[in-house]
């Protein structure tokens, strides 16, 4: 599968994130959807080959949305930004399973490895 094959999914209420992630990873090649909400993000029912997804949001968090995947056995590979990156917060993502968790701001070349290493590992990536 081709970078331009793949899909990433971009949830944040924060547009200019949205936006710059966004750019980000159009930057890599690869295809990125936008969703404001989780709640938006479930209904559209997103293939995703990457999800990347705010903590903090109205309505369903980020770490709630990585749960509701995982309850449904869906291993997409997910990234958890967040301006609040405490301990606690950083290990519940970890174990949901979450590839990586980011603290707002962040570099790009940090989110970048993040990608690169969360498709790399991802479930429908591997390699024979």
């Amino acid at each position: 599968m081709s970078l331009s094959d793949q899909e990433v999914c971009i949830v944040d209420d924060d547009a200019s994130v949205r936006t710059a992630v966004s750019s980000l990873v159009r930057s890599l090649g690869l295809r990125a959807r936008l969703f404001a909400s989780a709640e938006e993000f479930l209904a559209a029912g997103c293939a995703a080959d990457l999800v990347i997804s705010d903590l903090q949001m109205p309505g369903i968090s980020g770490i709630e949305l990585l749960e509701l995947l995982r309850g449904r056995a869906d291993q997409v590979p997910f990234i958890v930004i967040t301006a609040f990156l405490q301990d606690a917060v950083k290990g519940r993502a970890t174990q949901a399973g979450a590839a990586c968790v980011l603290g707002k701001p962040f570099r790009a070349d940090a989110l970048i490895g993040c990608i690169e290493r969360a498709l790399a590992t991802g479930p429908d990536h591997t390699h024979v």
